[in-house]
């Protein structure tokens, strides 16, 4: 099994956006039984809260479900259990190599540096733009997606 793991500041935006939407794709690639998603949060500010209603709304827009969704903490045993740890921006990033321990690791890396805009996915929590970021999250996903597929030769 494939494991990856979406990671931003609260858990409550853009990384249950990320989980929901690679879901979403996993799931018509039919490649459920080879891949699983979750996301994390390098905050503890909204832990056990559902994804945010700005982020709600722009799932239910696009008929994607984000069932059993609530926020969560990164912890350090999830360097061991994901193949893939993606941080939503340089900050993320950076927290998330402090609260693992430092790894040196080709698995942790920035979203969209999978993508042409090799920038960081704006939080919509204070840009209130759900739709901007749900577009940047929708192309990095599926460079994502066709990454572990060239990768894992799925």
């Amino acid at each position: 099994m494939i494991n990856i793991l979406f990671v931003c500041l609260g858990n409550i935006c853009r990384s249950p956006m990320a989980e929901a939407v690679m879901r979403d794709l996993i799931e018509n690639a039919k490649l459920n039984d080879k891949i699983k998603v979750d996301s994390a949060a390098t905050s503890s500010w909204h832990i056990g809260e559902p994804p945010h209603r700005g982020t709600q709304d722009k799932l239910r827009e696009y008929g994607i479900s984000m069932t059993g969704m609530q926020s969560r903490q990164l912890h350090k045993r999830d360097f061991e259990q994901f193949d893939y740890i993606i941080g939503m921006d340089e900050n993320n990033i950076r927290n998330i190599y402090t609260m693992l321990g430092n790894p040196d690791s080709p698995k942790i890396f920035r979203f969209l540096d999978l993508t042409d805009h090799r920038m960081d996915v704006p939080d919509p929590y204070y840009t209130g733009d759900f739709q901007e970021t749900y577009d940047l999250v929708l192309e990095g996903c599926r460079a994502l997606l066709d990454k572990i597929k060239h990768e894992q030769k799925l």
